[in-house]
């Protein structure tokens, strides 16, 4: 099962929209998910503040309504279930991740005061969800045919790649490959075999499981924000994972997650890593 978390807002609506073509493609159920105050939900029987407990529910409702109307209109075939969902939005998206394959969430930025899924929400639901997530800002108005997957050299890069193959092999597009790395005082072409081998270690095995999916890899010694940020510019996806610290790796999003969420010029999958990786990217 897809869930995807909308709050109104255009990026909303275009995560309906992502969401709508991946449950296509998956072939799996579509829920859309509106979260508001948990004692909205509860007062249906009267009492003093009845009236503005139905407003709120009609306002839930009419998001949850345009947001399932985008996601027919980009794929008719899906037919989402539609759900209001009690709490602060970030608890309500993260408890419901916990019976999903993929949590789908708008994000239009820090700052913003307007709607439910601000960056703040898009920051702790990527970092704490139960299942990968998929953070939307807009869609690219002409994808290349392309999946983008940035590896470190970290066990991580193992469930980064097979996410990405799999959305490769799903879509039937090519699947770049990129590895960013970056030593103060060395020269550009220093240190290029220890990368390579990065590169092919992370590669091992992938290749022979999705053998239709046509790889390109690249190696760029730059900072991994804006060297995966260049890269995917245009593509259909880019693929990272959400590495944190020490026994709470894979739950709380590293530097280079957390800016991405804010830059990256395309919908950005942050693959959930098991904790039993105890490494920061």
């Amino acid at each position: 099962m897809i869930i995807v978390g909308v709050d109104g807002s255009r990026a909303g609506l275009e995560a309906a929209a992502w969401a709508a073509r991946e449950a296509a493609l998956r072939k799996v159920p579509l829920t859309i998910g509106h979260a508001i105050s948990a004692w909205v939900l509860e007062s249906s029987d009267g009492g003093r503040y009845a009236e503005v407990a139905a407003w709120m529910r009609q306002g839930g409702r009419s998001v949850l309504a345009a947001a399932e109307e985008r996601a027919k209109h980009e794929r008719p075939e899906v037919e989402p279930d539609v759900v209001l969902l009690g709490g602060d939005p970030r608890k309500a998206l993260i408890d419901a991740s916990r019976d999903a394959d993929l949590l789908v969430i708008g994000n239009h930025g820090l700052g913003k005061l307007r709607g439910l899924l601000v960056g703040s929400v898009a920051h702790g639901v990527a970092g704490h969800a139960g299942c990968d997530v998929v953070v939307v800002r807009e869609l690219p108005a002409r994808p290349r045919g392309e999946i983008v997957a940035g590896v470190d050299g970290s066990p991580a890069s193992a469930r980064v790649l097979a996410f990405a193959f799999a959305e490769a092999e799903l879509r039937g597009v090519s699947l770049r490959v990129v590895h960013a790395w970056s030593w103060p005082g060395l020269e550009p072409t220093t240190g290029g075999g220890r990368e390579r081998t990065i590169m092919r270690e992370a590669l091992a095995g992938h290749r022979e499981r999705h053998p239709g999916v046509h790889v390109l890899e690249e190696i760029v010694q730059g900072h991994p924000v804006e060297v995966l940020g260049e890269a995917a510019t245009g593509s259909d996806l880019l693929v990272i994972g959400s590495r944190g610290h020490g026994a709470f790796a894979g739950m709380v999003l590293g530097s280079v997650s957390q800016a991405l969420l804010q830059h990256s010029p395309v919908p950005l999958a942050v693959v959930r890593i098991r904790a039993e990786h105890h490494t920061e990217g």
